[in-house]
C-alpha cells in the first residue's frame, strides 16, 4: 500500500504522470516497445486497465477504482524495483499491429522485420511466388504468425529449439486462427527441414548479441532468455551455421532475410566476400540483411561461408 503522499492519485492521467516520474527518477531502461518515460508509463497503465493505446484524451480524467489503483501501484513498483519489462508484466506484446502472449521464456517482439511483413516482403521477393516460408528462432511466433496473416496462401515453418517457445507459438497461432498454416516445430536452426530446395523465403531473428554486449546488458534485458540473445564472442555463432543451411534449403528464387542488429560490422568482417543487401526501415532499426539463393550457393562452393558436418 502506497503512503498518503499518493492519495491524490485518482485518474488514469494521474498514474501515467506519476509512473513516468518514477521511471525517470529510477533511471529505468527502455527498448521493449518504447523509448521514453511517458510512453513507457502509458503502456503500463493503459495495458493494466485493458484500455487501448490510442485512448482519447477525454478518458485520462477518468477516476479509478480502489482495486485498479492497487494494481497500478504494484505494477509500477515491479517495473522500478525488479526492472521487469512492461510486456512481461502485462503478459503480452505488440508486433505488426497484433498482440502476442509472452513471458520470460521468449523474447519480447521488437524486430524491424515487421515492416517487411507489412509489405509482403516486397520488393525483395515477389509475394505471389511465396509458398513455403521458414521463421528460424520463432520465439513467441510473432514473425511466423504475422507473415501467415499478411500472406494467406503461404505455409510457415515456425522453428525453435525451445519447447516453451513452441508452446507460445502454438497458442498465439490458435489465437489468430492460423494454426493450420503455422507449423511449430522443434529445430536447431533449420535442422528440421530436409536439405533440399523447399523454402521460398527464410526469415530469422537469431541470437546475435556478442560477449561484450551481453556483459553490459541493462537489467531489463536480463529478464529475457539468455539463449535467445547470446551468440558467442562476436555475436555470429548462430548466423555462421544458418548461412550454409539456408544455401541448401532455398528454392532457386529463394531469399534469406536475417537480423544481426549491432553486429553488421562484425558480419562484414567475417564474410567480406559475401555480398548482401542491408535493408533500411522507415520506423527505425538496423542490421537486417538480405541475400539470395544463388549468391549463397556460390559462396558455399567457393568456401566463403562455413560447411557443416552432416549438412553437406
Amino acid at each position: 500500500m502506497e503512503s498518503s503522499s499518493t492519495d491524490p492519485l485518482r485518474t488514469v492521467g494521474d498514474f501515467v504522470r506519476w509512473a513516468a516520474s518514477r521511471f525517470q527518477a529510477a533511471g529505468v531502461h527502455y527498448g521493449h516497445g518504447t523509448d521514453n518515460a511517458i510512453d513507457e508509463a502509458a503502456a503500463l497503465v493503459l495495458g493494466s486497465l485493458s484500455l487501448p493505446a490510442d485512448l482519447p484524451a477525454l478518458y485520462f480524467d477518468g477516476a479509478l477504482t480502489g482495486d485498479e489503483r492497487e494494481r497500478l501501484f504494484a505494477r509500477i513498483d515491479e517495473r522500478v524495483h525488479q526492472r521487469r519489462p512492461v510486456p512481461y508484466i502485462l503478459g503480452e506484446a505488440w508486433f505488426c499491429g497484433l498482440v502476442f502472449g509472452v513471458d520470460e521464456q521468449v523474447l519480447i517482439p521488437r524486430s524491424p522485420i515487421a515492416e517487411l511483413i507489412e509489405s509482403g516482403f516486397a520488393p525483395w521477393v515477389d509475394p505471389a511466388r511465396l509458398r513455403r516460408i521458414a521463421d528460424v528462432g520463432t520465439g513467441s511466433g510473432c514473425i511466423a504468425i504475422a507473415t501467415a496473416l499478411a500472406l494467406p496462401s503461404v505455409q510457415v515453418d515456425a522453428l525453435d529449439c525451445s519447447p516453451a517457445a513452441l508452446n507460445w507459438t502454438a497458442r498465439n497461432a490458435e489465437r489468430y486462427g492460423v494454426g493450420d498454416r503455422v507449423r511449430a516445430q522443434a529445430s536447431d536452426l533449420l535442422d528440421a527441414i530436409p536439405s533440399e530446395p523447399l523454402l521460398d523465403l527464410i526469415v530469422s531473428n537469431p541470437p546475435y548479441v556478442d560477449a561484450p554486449a551481453m556483459a553490459a546488458l541493462p537489467p531489463e534485458y536480463r529478464h529475457e532468455p539468455r539463449d535467445a540473445l547470446a551468440a558467442g564472442e562476436d555475436g555470429l555463432d548462430a548466423v555462421r551455421r544458418l548461412l550454409p543451411q539456408a544455401a541448401q534449403r532455398l528454392t532457386d528464387h529463394g531469399v534469406l532475410i536475417a537480423e544481426v542488429g549491432h553486429g553488421a560490422a562484425a558480419f562484414e568482417a567475417a564474410f567480406p566476400r559475401l555480398p548482401v543487401t542491408w535493408l533500411e526501415f522507415e520506423r527505425g532499426g538496423e542490421g537486417v540483411f538480405m541475400v539470395d539463393a544463388d549468391t549463397l550457393r556460390a559462396a558455399a562452393a567457393a568456401g566463403e561461408i562455413p560447411r557443416l558436418n552432416g549438412d553437406d
